[in-house]
């Protein structure tokens, strides 16, 4: 059985409902930054992995709750999320 992976960004403090639809069909939720307010991620459906990275607009409340980049394996491909890609050899080096 394969993992439905939904990944969004640039919610800037909003996310349709339509899109809330979407996601209730969903195994993991990754969110790719500038989620705006946490309230965004608060109404995500519960019951979800969600995995969440800061982008550039995000205040210091969102900075605190999430990281800057993430990188993990999900059925055996590795997987680097980040808002703005850099230079991403050096922070694998993290």
């Amino acid at each position: 059985m394969s993992t439905k992976i939904a990944l969004i960004s640039d919610s800037h403090s909003f996310i349709d409902h339509k899109t809330l639809t979407y996601l209730q069909e969903v195994d993991e939720i990754w969110h790719a930054g500038d989620i705006g307010d946490p309230k965004v991620m608060e109404s995500l459906p519960k019951g979800k992995l969600i995995r969440a990275v800061f982008g550039n607009i995000d205040a210091m409340e969102i900075q605190q709750s999430y990281p800057e980049w993430q990188f993990w394996e999900t059925e055996g491909v590795p997987v680097l999320m980040t808002h703005i890609g850099g230079n991403l050899l050096d922070m694998r080096k993290e």
